[in-house]
């Protein structure tokens, strides 16, 4: 049977490099205002993703564009429920001007990393995912709090690695305020990610191996060699008989 993986990448964030991206990807995280991105950012890359026949998800995170997202915000949780819905109904409201389907949500930085280990965070993004009464897929980490929470209401997964991030042992990322946290160069990446999507293994930075599995693999669009280490790890994938869907 051929191997498949689905290759996403952040985009919407400001950094204007989707025109490059596309092309190696085969899903993509539209910012929705939350961290990054406005209703005009959300129309052109929505544009663009549907020129390449990219698959659209929704990206919402913290309220919160001075940190990027990536701090956790203190707040309760019916406003989080609040800003996270909006974010992506107004994804919806643009992808529905542009006849397009929304694919997947997947949560953004401090968000999406306490989901995975914050059952009441994780709570809040799943009661948001049945209030839309959408049938599209929440990409979670493998073994994360959230991804129990979606398959026990019934919301369907994909589980989602990290090309460009290191591992803790439990699975957790490393921190980006580790000087380890992020993987730069291609070979690394590539023999990071094909052991993962081969074996079901990553190494940790312990430098022991945990079981993983993943659906969809990220790099992240606002990394400046982002272009540059997606082009090449699609490549290599393909190299491998892989296929990139």
């Amino acid at each position: 049977m051929e191997t498949r993986i689905d290759i996403n990448a952040d985009i919407g964030e400001g950094i204007g490099n989707e025109a490059e991206l596309m092309p190696y990807i085969s899903s993509c995280n539209i910012a929705c205002g939350g961290h990054a991105g406005d209703l005009e950012t959300m129309k052109a890359v929505s544009k663009l993703a549907k020129k390449h026949g990219v698959k659209i998800g929704a990206h919402p995170s913290f309220p919160d564009m001075e940190n990027f997202g990536r701090k956790a915000v203190e707040m309760p949780c019916i406003a989080l429920y609040t800003s996270i819905k909006n974010q992506i109904k107004d994804l919806i409201s643009v992808l529905d001007k542009e006849h397009l389907r929304l694919h997947h949500v997947k949560p953004h930085g401090a968000l999406y990393n306490l989901a995975a280990v914050d059952e009441k965070i994780a709570h809040v993004i799943i009661e948001v995912m049945k209030s839309l009464m959408l049938r599209v897929r929440l990409y979670v980490p493998y073994n994360s709090v959230i991804a129990k929470l979606a398959i026990e209401n019934q919301i369907p997964i994909m589980y989602e690695a990290f090309a460009d991030r290191n591992y803790n042992s439990d699975l957790t990322l490393v921190s980006r305020t580790e000087a380890n946290a992020l993987i730069k160069d291609s070979d690394t990446m590539f023999d990071h990610v094909f052991n993962m999507i081969s074996a079901e293994k990553v190494k940790t930075i312990a430098g022991e191996f945990a079981n993983i599995k993943a659906d969809t693999i990220c790099v992240h669009g606002d990394n400046p060699d982002a272009y540059a280490l997606i082009s090449s790890l699609t490549k290599r994938l393909k190299s491998k008989g892989i296929q990139i869907i």
